[in-house]
């Protein structure tokens, strides 16, 4: 068994609570439905959201979702590059499996599909 990363990004269109807690869940139920992971598989969930969504901690989504309210959640920053994609969550969910890295499924959603046009899930 290894630690694999697991990917994912979405957009929201505003700064509020319920959109930002919304897309949450939806990035978060992505990654989960296309590698099939359980809880009790994951090591951490580290979060980033950019500089312009203030109103909620996206971690709160996800400390809500049955069997996740012991995962260990990080929330931060991203790093503020000039030009770079607005309103964007962004997760990076650590998870113990026997996939090779090559079957891991990156999601991304929405705006958010410009950042890795290889791996953008069509939705």
């Amino acid at each position: 068994m290894s630690v694999r990363g697991i990917r994912g990004a979405i957009t929201v269109s505003k700064n509020e609570e319920q959109e930002i807690l919304q897309a949450t869940i939806e990035l978060l139920n992505g990654i989960i439905q296309d590698n099939q992971i359980i809880p009790d598989d994951i090591g951490c969930v580290f979060v980033t959201v950019t500089n312009d969504l203030d109103d909620t901690f996206p971690a709160v989504a996800i400390r809500q979702m049955p069997g996740w309210e012991l995962v260990p959640l990080m929330c931060a920053l991203e790093v503020p590059v000039k030009g770079s994609l607005e309103r964007c969550i962004r997760l990076m969910v650590m998870v113990n499996t026997d996939k090779k890295q090559s079957e891991i499924r990156h999601v991304y959603l929405r705006g958010a599909q410009a950042l890795r046009p290889d791996l953008a899930s069509k939705v």
